[in-house]
């Protein structure tokens, strides 16, 4: 077999000729007919459900973080919803028939703020107008008249009444009260109480007698006073009803005959005016109390004009087409709006006027944007949005009044018909669980859109990629970028995706490099951000976040860390894996080491016993021992006791990448032939031998390179990876230089035989008809080591008494392969 040769400079990345862009900058980019976002899943369930009315037929947009998800919808939205019409507007008003039930009317766009001023006006107008006329001269004429001949008749009846007591013997007066008192008048002479107490007990009896029948003969006149005196009242509350009458006719008739179209306006107004002529006593001044009048007497008359005013719920004036609502703190109130109360000498009140709404109400007619993740942080405020649409109306209610056996008192309003489109946001992990939790879900989000990671890297995509960095330049107002650094964007798209010929959508990250470049621009005075700014920008974004890697690096070059870049080892092998910290992604190289000696432990998986190892790297361990068993367990058993494990790793070691640098090192301790350290392996080993692509090999070769280069380049350094992974390499600059200087080198493989081999400088040699192998070959010495292992062991066996292998030996021998892998492989 012949060793596979190290890859050129030109297939370690992909490059974009900046010839192929064209536009000399940014500054040329069309603004007019911008490309259409490259994610055709998600635009086609926006598309499809933005054209189905039905309740049912809401929308989840999936996809991870930092893919530009929200961004996305709302630029889809935008046009579209300009083109729609504009939803009405939504006032609460006072209910006069039940006022623990406000009403709430729907007006035509815009008219809502009007009808509040308008009415405003009126009432404004009405109060200060009615007071007004009750202190005109017509008006007191009118009133001073209707008291004068009132009190004419009253003296006629009182004069009537005096007669009546004279005839009697007695003098008639009133109190302050308009009480009669009747005192008898003897010789001439009126007796007070005290005097007529003096009198004899016989004559007291007589006068009393005598009084009492005197008031019985003036009963009638004195219920014509009182009857004279109601007429009065009801003359001068006709008069005041009257005055009252010519200001609604002069102020608020004209207004109701402007609402005569809307039905249920026309029904509030002339309840109003009902309710005005009701309450008539409420345009007087208020009678001072004992206690003087004070500003809460004040403020009752002012508050009670408060139920003719109109709380402006939605107003959508200044809207132009459908509403898009994006609530990023979707509460409960903030959702599906509150009630509102107010301390009002100790207790809390409430009315309409204090109404509040939520996103629900302002989107209502338009677009409702929400992150599922926000929404499930307030559970009462998902099962208010699911009540919503399953009822297709909006009730503003408090959330406690569902839990509580006890309710306070407070209003209901109305509830407002809901025509909504819901556009849920979130991951597949947060679509799944809902999907299998909550069976509401399903039937009210019927339509669900994936948002993809990447999209091929092709001539239509790149043109489209270079329409949207120049919208982004435009939108965030940066720094024209010229031709080479648009390129560069290009190809830094693609060492996101990792893959030669994709290029990765995660736009938001290539937006915070490019503003992060502009202003490096800007401190610099530059008038164009280019290739050179766009590369510093980039290395000082991960030299603000690579302090661990640091520290790791230079415990590596300190020797802390024991990890050989030259000379050659038996039984060692240098695998490579990447980890993250937080967004940080860094690869650095491991010893890996194997000890083989004479028993029946067979393949020991050190990081397995300790706990350390994950299922999917137990997986591998598990697959290299099939191959093992293939490969040298077709004429005879295999007897070995044999250890492998990752030197200096006290942490979770998972992922099958290391399984080809494992079986590496096992075969160099079987065959007794050392590795050459100055390579790291990285690639997975299938049953059959061949190795299949790993994840992160960008970053664990440029790992493996920073400790080499470090320690000084000799030449003879490089990596093997499977031959699958080479459209995934998008290397820096420095690592192409130096495989174009020679100094390093990259081997691609499609079978361990071909690592082997460029790691051992032997041939892999071939099964013979005899079941061996070829001569010299390092099969033949691993195979020739196993025969000899069994030899041993057998003698051993047999000097000793039969005895039943122990549990973990049977373990460690044919461990079952039962693990399950679930989702993609990790890297590492």
């Amino acid at each position: 077999m012949s060793i596979p040769k190290a890859l050129p400079s030109q297939s370690l990345r992909a490059r974009l000729d900046p010839e192929h862009i064209g536009y000399a900058d940014s500054t040329q980019i069309p603004r007019e007919d911008p490309a259409p976002p490259m994610q055709p899943r998600a635009l086609h369930a926006l598309e499809l459900g933005l054209n189905i009315p039905k309740k049912e037929y809401n929308i989840f947009v999936v996809g991870e973080p930092q893919l530009g998800r929200t961004y996305l919808v709302q630029n889809y939205l935008t046009p579209r919803a300009a083109q729609r019409p504009t939803p009405p507007d939504w006032v609460y008003v006072f209910n006069f028939e039940d006022p623990d039930r406000p009403l709430a009317v729907s007006l035509a766009p815009g008219a809502a703020k009007t009808f509040k001023t308008e009415l405003t006006a009126v009432v404004h107008r009405i109060r200060d107008e009615v007071p007004n006329r009750f202190s005109q001269d017509q008006y007191l004429r009118q009133k001073e008249k209707l008291v004068r001949q009132f009190q004419n008749s009253k003296e006629e009846l009182i004069l009537q009444m005096e007669e009546q007591a004279d005839g009697h013997g007695f003098n008639l007066s009133f109190d302050e009260q308009g009480n009669v008192n009747l005192f008898p008048v003897v010789d001439g002479k009126v007796l007070n109480s005290g005097d007529v107490e003096k009198l004899e007990s016989g004559v007291r009896l007589k006068l009393r007698n005598e009084g009492d029948q005197t008031l019985d003969a003036m009963l009638g006149l004195l219920r014509q006073i009182n009857a004279r005196e109601q007429d009065l009242r009801e003359a001068e509350r006709n008069l005041e009803r009257d005055v009252l009458e010519q200001v609604l006719v002069e102020a608020l008739e004209p207004f109701i005959a402007q609402h005569v179209e809307h039905e249920r306006l026309h029904a509030f107004l002339t309840a109003l005016r009902g309710d005005l002529l009701d309450n008539l006593d409420q345009f007087k001044p208020k009678e001072p109390g004992p206690q003087g009048g004070g500003p809460e007497a004040m403020a009752s008359n002012e508050g009670f004009f408060d139920r003719y005013m109109v709380n402006l719920f939605v107003d959508n004036s200044r809207l132009s087409g459908a509403p898009i609502i994006v609530e990023d703190n979707p509460t409960f109130f903030n959702l599906l709006g509150c009630i509102e109360r107010e301390a009002e000498w100790g207790a809390l009140f409430t009315d309409f006027s204090l109404l509040k709404p939520g996103a629900l109400h302002r989107a209502n007619g338009g677009f409702l944007v929400l992150h599922i993740e926000d929404v499930l942080q307030h559970p009462q405020a998902w099962e208010g949005l699911l009540r919503a649409l399953r009822s297709m109306q909006i009730r503003i209610e408090d959330p406690g009044d569902h839990h509580e056996t006890i309710r306070t008192k407070t209003i209901t309003p109305e509830p407002i018909a809901l025509d909504v489109k819901v556009i849920l946001v979130g991951t597949d992990e947060a679509y799944d669980l809902l999907l299998a939790y909550d069976d509401r879900f399903p039937k009210l989000f019927k339509i669900k859109g994936q948002i993809q990671d990447t999209v091929t890297r092709d001539a239509d995509s790149i043109h489209k990629y270079v329409q949207t960095m120049g919208r982004m330049i435009r939108e965030d107002e940066l720094l024209p970028f010229d031709r080479d650094a648009l390129a560069w964007l290009v190809d830094f798209a693609s060492r996101l995706a990792e893959d030669q010929k994709k290029l990765s959508l995660r736009l938001p990250i290539v937006r915070e490099l490019m503003i992060e470049a502009s202003a490096m621009g800007t401190m610099r005075q530059a008038a164009m951000v280019d290739r050179r700014t766009l590369e510093e920008a980039w290395e000082a974004r991960n030299y603000r976040a690579n302090l661990y890697e640091e520290e790791f690096l230079s415990e590596y070059d300190r020797q802390l860390i024991k990890v050989a870049t030259t000379g050659s080892a038996v039984g060692q092998a240098n695998g490579l894996s990447v980890s993250f910290l937080g967004d940080y992604e860094m690869g650095l190289p491991h010893q890996i080491s194997c000890s083989v000696g004479v028993g029946h432990g067979g393949i020991i998986d050190l990081e397995r016993e300790a706990e350390l190892g994950g299922p999917i790297h137990t997986k591998g361990m598990m697959i290299l021992k099939s191959y093992l068993l293939k490969l040298f367990a077709q004429n005879k058993p295999v007897v070995l006791t044999a250890s492998l494990c990752f030197e200096q790793s006290y942490a979770q070691v998972d992922g099958d990448s290391a399984s080809g640098a494992e079986l590496a090192a096992l075969i160099s301790a079987l065959s007794g032939r050392p590795n050459n350290l100055a390579l790291a392996f990285t690639g997975a080993v299938s049953q059959s031998g061949a190795i299949m692509a790993v994840g992160g090999v960008t970053r664990k070769v440029e790992g493996f390179f920073e400790v080499c280069r470090r320690r000084g380049l000799t030449g003879s350094q490089g990596v093997i990876l499977p031959e699958d992974n080479v459209v995934h390499l998008m290397l820096k600059q420095d690592v192409i230089q130096a495989v174009e200087e020679g100094r390093f080198h990259i081997y691609p493989v499609c079978c361990i035989e071909e690592a082997l081999e460029i790691l051992t400088g032997l041939p892999a040699g071939r099964r013979l008809k005899n079941g061996s192998f070829s001569a010299g070959s390092l099969y033949r010495f691993a195979d020739d080591r196993l025969k000899e292992l069994e030899e041993l062991a057998t003698r051993d066996s047999s000097s000793r008494k039969p005895r039943r292998a122990s549990p973990k030996a049977k373990k460690a021998i044919a461990a079952p392969l039962s693990a399950e892998v679930k989702g993609r492989r990790p890297r590492g």
